[in-house]
């Protein structure tokens, strides 16, 4: 599973997932489908030495709901030292109350 930490502050929910070893450009997929981010990842890391080999490989997927009144398009991902970092800024959350009148039935 994809370890992630969540935030948000000053209007803008923040997403970090550890994925060390992976290749961002060929490895890792965000998605974005009425309001769940996913976060799709592939690993393949192989080590040799004289003696012996070793190999890691996966695939994890992590899926989580967005806050209300988050901007789908301007949602922003970049990766760095092996963390995913996914920006989202919230706008209006709040809808004004609406008033429903009553009818008297004849």
């Amino acid at each position: 599973m994809i370890r992630i930490e969540e935030s948000e502050a000053d209007g803008v929910y923040q997403l970090k997932a550890e994925l060390p070893g992976v290749d961002p450009d060929k490895d890792v997929t965000i998605s974005l489908d009425d309001g769940v981010l996913t976060v799709r990842a592939e690993r393949s890391e192989e080590k040799k030495d004289k003696q012996r080999s070793e190999f890691r490989y996966g695939s994890f997927t992590r899926s989580v709901r967005l806050p209300a009144g988050v901007r789908e398009e301007d949602v922003t991902a970049a990766y760095a030292q092996g963390v995913l970092t996914v920006r989202a800024p919230i706008g209006e959350t709040e809808k004004p109350a609406r008033k429903i009148e009553i009818t008297h039935g004849s």
